[in-house]
């Protein structure tokens, strides 16, 4: 595992490195408020020409949101399904968006969840589909790693046994190559599956060493972040939090909550500290992250100032910028919701 995670770390994209580079820690107290008015904000990813694509949940838009500017739609995907969970989720930018121009994004169609890519000024090409739908569990958050290929955070669709079914992509993190296939190296050669045994993943993230947390939702007792290693089993449906590995079969998260502290969605990394958008929560966590991979105690910060938080995301420059998601039924609406908050790095 560790020469692996050498070998992802030396590959890493110019924009990724700067991002895990970036000094300075982000400033929680110096909010800056980049837009708003935004109708469920999901996916964020930024691009190398400035600024960032926000992806509206229900209307299946992709924003080009940029500090100082008026928000512009910059594409819609077709054959987008809103309903309860389900909607247009994740997106990513290519780590060669400089020579292909092409954006990924997760959503929910009429008949499952996909993943396409596309050019802001093309139509797009799905690159994989099958992941099973439901009105919740749906996962959706994609992200490029260290080592070039495309990890997706699905979720169980309300069928727990799905995610200890090897031949199911649901209930769990995929790998990809850029082009929608299983990615070489994969624990079982022709399968997309990183890990399984989650329950619905929301949050990817990479630290400066190429590991991968994520976050993941509980059922009504605790919600989890885990340090994903391939092959490995977390879980669910057997096991919520921590519990009896039954020999090493399953592997225990680093942190837990109570589901009413936390259901966390997006998960950002910098400065040696994991931030964790918590929806039900309505907080953002930090945790100290030390030098071996564990982590330390989480601190609950911005508790009750912005309702329900979906997105963290750590921009090239180090600021850290975080969606709310009042609008998306589940929220108290306020004046000005959906908003995006951006912390600067100090």
């Amino acid at each position: 595992m560790i020469a692996l995670v050498a070998t992802f770390f030396t590959a890493l994209p110019s924009s990724f490195a700067e991002q895990i580079a970036a000094a300075g820690v982000p400033d929680l107290n110096a909010p800056e408020e980049v837009a708003r008015d935004i109708d469920v904000p999901w996916g964020l990813a930024y691009l190398p020409t400035g600024g960032a694509l926000v992806a509206q949940r229900d209307t299946g838009v992709i924003l080009r949101v940029a500090p100082g500017a008026k928000p512009e739609q910059a594409y819609r995907v077709p054959g987008v399904v809103a309903r309860g969970e389900g909607g247009l989720l994740g997106v990513a930018v290519s780590p060669k968006y400089a020579e292909n121009g092409y954006v990924y994004a997760y959503f929910t169609s009429s008949s499952d969840n996909r993943i396409v890519r596309f050019r802001l000024d093309g139509q797009p090409e799905v690159i994989f589909r099958g992941i099973a739908k439901a009105n919740i569990h749906n996962g959706g958050r994609i992200a490029f790693g260290p080592d070039g290929m495309l990890y997706v955070g699905t979720g169980d669709a309300a069928q727990s046994n799905r995610s200890q079914d090897p031949a199911s992509p649901n209930g769990k993190i995929l790998r990809l190559t850029p082009d929608g296939k299983p990615a070489p190296g994969n624990p079982t050669a022709n399968s997309p599956v990183y890990s399984l045994g989650h329950r619905n993943v929301q949050g990817l993230a990479w630290d400066r060493m190429g590991r991968l947390y994520a976050t993941e939702f509980g059922q009504n007792t605790y919600d989890e972040i885990n340090l994903i290693e391939p092959k490995r089993n977390y879980g669910w449906p057997i096991v919520e939090g921590k519990g009896d590995t039954q020999n090493g079969r399953f592997t225990n998260p680093l942190v837990t909550w109570s589901t009413r502290e936390a259901s966390p969605s997006g998960l950002a990394i910098t400065a040696n500290t994991l931030y964790v958008a918590a929806l039900r929560g309505e907080r953002l966590w930090t945790i100290p992250q030390r030098d071996d991979g564990t982590l330390g105690r989480p601190e609950a910060k911005l508790l009750n100032r912005y309702g329900r938080l979906r997105t963290a995301e750590v921009a090239p420059d180090g600021a850290l910028w975080v969606t709310t998601s009042n609008t998306d039924g589940r929220g108290n609406v306020r004046t000005g919701d959906d908003r995006i908050i951006r912390f600067p790095a100090r």
